[in-house]
């Protein structure tokens, strides 16, 4: 039976056009040959498996051909080449610093290169994992390196290059070499698929190239092992099976429960994930990744940024139209929030659902932002239109028209409030697309949105919601007479039906400030702060047209209060609580002073 040779192996690049991803090193090698302008000593370095040792062997192999093509490339024919390829070369010595890296080491080399080269025209030394030598080995080193004879060439290859001195740094041509591109790799892997006769998908390859992060060896050995597990077939599935990877149709099916508010699917389907063994961390580094890469499909320029096959990304593409920019934004935040919390959560997977939820519900809070902007943005231009101020004026003098708008949604406090400036700024339609800042503080958190002080909210109002006047009231001639406790039991049915709208805040204030009833209908309510009294302000029309309609009852008005809350003096330091003492016995000062006491003590 014959052996069999990995990919990484068989399919390695021989010459400098063959070389995946490196263009800009090997053209200036090549020239370098063609000008014949060869460096003593060059320094490769970068991520492994990017082609650093392959492009030293082909640059050796290259220089010491005895008929180099018209490209300036190794012929493979000559003495020197098929010497080479054997392992058997006399001018070209492979040297591992890291099982090599004594200063014996490095003396038995600067002894070899004192002799001349047997065949060719160069004596080239290849040292690979050069970082691996000592201290002392490189001080050794250093003066051949900087002055060899002319016939010897060091190549140097590594993979830290932070770890080699500057003195050596300073003696070598520096050629940084680039992780593979994604394309440029799938694009290689398609090639050797080919001529091995293995069925594939171009999904299944994008996946491979994505997982080997920018390594071609890491990525020619995954394509053997799901070859050979497969049976000869790369295919989507069959990669994301074999190499234990997230499918990116998960994403699209919990960004599409997000986007419909279904927290239950999304609930479903993140158990799915983590019942095959996915980590929670890694579930949500996916998802910001997808969130990304829908933000990129948004627009056509950017749409080459997405490292993914063209099935994949006409899925992004379609999908993109149905998201809003400013809810991929808002759930970038939410994501990358979770990913920075994760590790030091005791509860890590409720902290993944806490963000699902928050996500699932942007799209209501984005549709309430954006009805406030559009109804404030209304209002201002009425304001300039005549046609619409005599509707409005209209409407005024119709009391059943009236009476029909007195059922106006309640502002909720957890909502920030529109400043003058976004209203003047929202006139345009296309805003209304724009990624805003009207988003709630419990949903967003605190990063880039700022929270109005408690003593700028009747500032805030007034611009916001203007005065509230009595014409919008429901009007009648009825004033049945009714008692404090009728008062308070319709009172608290008011609380209800502000819980069963979701206005929370507003159940609480009126649950926890109780009504007085006070001569000539007029109910007065006893508030605490200017957050609460705001909050009334927005909600007195509502309030008062229930309590009239209720109790059936046209001449009720409500008027608030502020409490006084006294602050208790309390008694912190000795000389405090000695003088509380001594106002309440004189004496006590008289003993302090014949004995000669200390307050301090």
């Amino acid at each position: 039976m014959e052996n069999f040779i990995v990919s990484a192996r068989k399919y390695r690049p021989a010459t400098f056009d063959t070389v995946v991803g490196q263009q800009h090193i090997t053209n200036t090698l090549k020239n370098s040959i063609k000008n014949n302008h060869l460096a003593q000593a060059f320094l490769f370095c970068g991520p492994r498996g990017v082609g650093k040792t392959t492009c030293a062997r082909i640059l050796a192999k290259t220089i010491n051909c005895l008929s180099p093509t018209a490209a300036h490339e190794a012929c493979g024919i000559c003495d020197s080449c098929i010497s080479f390829q054997k392992g058997s070369s006399f001018s070209i010595h492979e040297l591992d610093a890291a099982s090599n890296n004594s200063v014996d080491d490095i003396r038995s080399l600067i002894d070899q290169v004192r002799i001349p080269p047997q065949t060719g025209k160069y004596k080239i030394y290849i040292i690979d994992e050069v970082h691996m030598l000592s201290q002392s080995a490189f001080n050794a080193f250093l003066k051949t390196l900087e002055e060899p004879p002319s016939y010897a060439i060091f190549i140097l290859a590594t993979t830290e290059k932070h770890k080699i001195l500057p003195t050596i740094l300073s003696r070598c041509q520096i050629f940084d070499f680039n992780r593979i591109k994604i394309e440029d790799m799938a694009q290689h892997l398609a090639h050797i698929a080919e001529k091995e006769n293995v069925n594939y998908d171009n999904d299944g390859l994008h996946i491979i190239a994505q997982k080997a992060d920018g390594g071609l060896r890491d990525a020619l050995s995954m394509f053997d092992q799901i070859v050979s597990f497969s049976g000869g077939k790369v295919y989507y599935n069959t990669v994301i099976e074999n190499l234990n990877i997230l499918d990116y149709d998960y994403y699209f099916n919990i960004t599409d429960a997000l986007l419909s508010e279904n927290i239950a699917d999304s609930f479903i389907i993140l158990d799915n994930i983590l019942s095959r063994g996915f980590d929670g961390n890694q579930f949500i580094v996916g998802l910001a990744e997808h969130f990304r890469n829908l933000l990129v499909s948004k627009d056509a320029k950017t749409i080459h940024l997405m490292d993914v096959s063209e099935g994949i990304q006409q899925k992004y593409i379609s999908q993109a139209l149905n998201a809003p920019l400013s809810f991929l934004l808002s759930a970038l935040t939410i994501a990358n929030q979770c990913d920075l919390n994760y590790k030091i959560s005791k509860n890590q997977r409720l902290q993944v659902e806490l963000s699902l939820i928050k996500i699932g519900h942007l799209q209501q809070v984005l549709n309430l932002s954006n009805n406030h902007v559009l109804t404030s943005s209304t209002e201002e231009k009425k304001k300039n239109d005549p046609v619409d101020q005599h509707i409005e004026n209209t409407t005024k003098q119709n009391p059943s028209s009236v009476q029909a708008q007195t059922n106006t949604s309640i502002s909720n406090d957890s909502t920030i409030k529109i400043t003058s400036e976004n209203i003047k700024n929202a006139d345009s339609d296309n805003d209304i697309d724009k990624p805003t800042a009207f988003i709630p503080q419990n949903i967003l958190g605190a990063q880039g949105i700022r929270i109005p002080k408690l003593d700028e909210l009747d500032t805030l109002n007034d611009k916001n919601i203007g005065d509230k006047t009595g014409e919008d009231f429901v009007t009648g001639n009825e004033a049945t007479n009714f008692s404090q406790e009728v008062l308070l039991q319709v009172w608290s049915e008011f609380a209800q039906e502000s819980l069963k709208k979701d206005l929370i805040n507003l159940s609480t204030l009126i649950n926890s400030n109780l009504p007085t009833l006070l001569p000539n209908y007029l109910i007065e309510i006893s508030l605490e702060n200017g957050l609460q009294e705001s909050l009334l302000q927005q909600s007195k029309v509502e309030l008062v047209n229930f309590l009239r309609k209720r109790l059936n009852n046209f001449h009720i008005q409500i008027t608030a209060n502020k409490k006084e809350i006294k602050l208790e003096n309390k008694l912190y330091t000795a000389t405090e609580k000695y003088k509380y003492l001594v106002e309440k016995n004189p004496m006590l000062d008289d003993l302090r002073k014949t004995f000669n006491l200390d307050l301090s003590l």
